[in-house]
């Protein structure tokens, strides 16, 4: 039976019921993508408390808010053009929406957390008209320099209407300026590839999203799928700029509530195990929905299959924390074994999600000696927590550690290409979740 929270008042971003229902505790965390300097480790690291309540209501797996969404992501380390995968599949992406609806010079398509461009960069070359939206001033001044106009903004309900409508925005910085002649309509296609769940006002930022939305227009939604974080154990995608964790019922939900519907959802291997909705708006025309915002009926099918697999009761999540019990413990028992071989384990990658599982685990520099990045944003600085090194890449060859951790373990295949060398001096690779794997 999950634990029941002492903690009050919290109240569902949903649905507004009190929040009472634990799912998984996994005690203090700093913000995951806090990277530190070198002159930050004299100093005290803001820890908070990353506990994932479930509403006992409408069944959204969410975690409370800590802080502002402005202290998160107004400068930001992630950059997506970082991963070839990536990269390839946003390309697979644009071809597919863009054969699929008929996008061309007179469409528009606008992305929500748009970061460097590595999407619309896409369209932008296909002569598609687009913009994107991004919070992170670093993040966007890359994009507009790459030729991709950004409105460097979050969104809102507030913030779509006056977009789409056209009135000139006296606070426009120059970054924006190469927007300006995209405002003023709605969009036939909105982006918002993992981004549902970085908000933590999802029902005002869904109102953006409809807001931008023209109305036979089509919105896209990436999101980590529920139903594979918990069958995949994969605990370590938990952390506080993940506000909210979808299944499809709980993302038709909030949708719903907002005048947008689902008509088709796909699975994709992307981040673990993520679901790309497919929406229109509520009142779109008949004609549109009874042809080309039809309703598949997979979205039903996955709603069947989540319910089956225990997501859509208070008592899905019972075995959930067990399981990421047994992660921590085979960690942390295989970098002794390691250490106590002396044997070096150095890690790969300094991803958000690397840093929950190190902080949940207790691991430090004294296990894991250094990570490396290709970004260079986050070489030099120390991870968040574990204050352990970040490196370029070459530091492994430099090094030559016994065994290297795969943090971003969904990009296993691609580190493993890329640092194939490893074996010449008989280097392993590692990574924890679903399940300890040495190979």
């Amino acid at each position: 039976m999950s634990e029941t929270a002492s903690l009050s008042p919290l109240l569902c971003r949903s649905c507004g019921a009190p929040l009472v229902r634990i799912a998984l505790d996994l005690g203090a965390s700093p913000l995951a993508n806090s990277y530190l300097t070198a002159e930050q480790l004299a100093g005290a690291e803001p820890h908070y408390p990353l506990c994932l309540f479930l509403c006992e209501e409408c069944l959204l797996l969410q975690l409370p808010a800590v802080t502002s969404a402005n202290d998160i992501f107004s400068d930001y380390a992630y950059f997506s053009s970082f991963s070839d995968s990536w990269l390839e599949h946003a390309r697979r992406y644009c071809e597919s929406m863009t054969t699929r609806f008929g996008l061309d010079e007179d469409s528009l398509v606008v992305e929500v957390a748009s970061n460097d461009g590595y999407l619309l960069r896409n369209f932008v070359a296909d002569g598609v008209p687009a913009y994107g939206i991004e919070p992170a001033t670093n993040i966007a001044q890359v994009a507009a320099s790459n030729g991709v106009p950004t409105i460097n903004r979050f969104l809102g309900q507030a913030v779509a209407e006056s977009l789409v409508g056209g009135e000139p925005d006296p606070e426009l910085n120059e970054l924006e300026s190469s927007a300006l002649p995209l405002l003023g309509r709605p969009a036939d296609l909105v982006v918002a590839n993992n981004v549902f769940a970085h908000v933590p006002d999802v029902l005002d930022f869904t109102r953006g999203l409809r807001a931008l939305l023209a109305p036979s227009g089509v919105l896209t939604i990436e999101v980590q799928h529920l139903l594979q974080l918990v069958e995949q154990t994969q605990f370590d995608t938990v952390y506080h700029e993940h506000f909210s964790y979808f299944s499809v019922a709980t993302a038709s939900s909030v949708l719903e509530a907002c005048g947008l519907r689902v008509f088709d959802v796909s699975e994709l291997g992307s981040h673990g195990g993520s679901m790309r909705l497919l929406c229109c708006r509520s009142d779109a025309p008949e004609a549109d929905r009874n042809e080309r915002l039809r309703d598949t009926g997979r979205a039903a099918e996955l709603v069947e299959r989540e319910r089956e697999a225990g997501l859509l009761s208070v008592d899905g999540y019972d075995g959930f924390r067990l399981r990421v019990e047994r992660v921590k413990r085979d960690l942390v028992r295989f970098l002794l074994d390691a250490q106590e071989s002396g044997e070096e384990v150095a890690g790969y990658g300094a991803p958000a999600k690397g840093n929950t599982l190190l902080n949940f685990c207790g691991v430090g520099p004294d296990l894991v000696s250094f990570t490396v990045d290709r970004n260079p944003e986050k070489q030099g600085r120390y991870l968040p927590g574990s204050r352990i090194p970040i490196l370029a890449p070459e530091a492994v060859a430099e090094r030559r550690p016994r065994y290297v951790l795969v943090l971003p373990w969904n990009l296993a295949e691609e580190i493993e290409s890329q640092m194939s060398g490893i074996r010449e001096w008989g280097g392993q690779f590692v990574r924890a979740v679903p399940r300890l794997e040495v190979w």
